[in-house]
């Protein structure tokens, strides 16, 4: 009982952090080459996630898991985009991401850039990547693992654990986004 009670505290804190301090302006390259900013997601909410494409474990789980919470979530999913960052500068080129995220669902957008222009989104989210030492399959990122759920303004609506089942993630989105277009509230 006491997990319990401690993991609903965990959640009722992480999505209500002051919205004012997550987030911001960004440009990156998305899995077609193409210059793509949060502009370019005005009037949509995005469901962001930051990760890389060489995870053995977090990374390819939360796609998934995200991309069956938007099932889930039938025609209000419909209408967030899902949006997948690298951490990783150095391997995550855009035909990579390209590949990884098709394996999880063709809605996912995929952005990646240099460090130099990763580090500032990074920043902005106050997500945290560190490259552990080189194994013989070449090298592991540490980073931090939140779903960001961002308004039509890229504005944080709010943050989901990804240690979330897709029904737990589909339950919280339904209680953060707006009731689905041409349907009562």
């Amino acid at each position: 009982m006491a997990l319990l009670i401690s993991a609903a505290g965990l959640r009722a804190v992480l999505t209500a952090h002051p919205h004012t301090q997550i987030g911001g302006p960004y440009t990156l390259t998305n899995e077609n080459g193409r210059m793509v900013s949060q502009a370019d997601f005005y009037g949509h909410y995005t469901l962001i996630y930051f990760g890389y494409t060489h995870c053995v474990d977090v990374c390819p789980l939360t796609l998934a898991t995200v991309s069956a919470a938007l099932d889930e979530l039938g025609p209000q999913g419909q209408e967030v985009t899902p949006i997948f960052i690298s951490v990783d500068a150095a391997r995550d080129t855009p035909p990579v991401v390209k590949e990884y995220i098709q394996r999880f669902s063709t809605r996912i957008v995929g952005l990646t850039g240099t460090e130099a222009e990763l580090q500032p989104v990074m920043t902005a989210f106050h997500v945290s990547a560190r490259r552990r030492a080189n194994t013989g399959n070449g090298y592991l990122m540490d980073h931090s693992s939140l779903l960001y759920l961002m308004d039509g303004q890229n504005h944080l609506v709010g943050m989901i654990p990804v240690d979330s089942s897709a029904h737990q993630i589909a339950v919280d989105l339904k209680q953060l986004l707006p009731p689905p277009k041409n349907h009562p509230a």
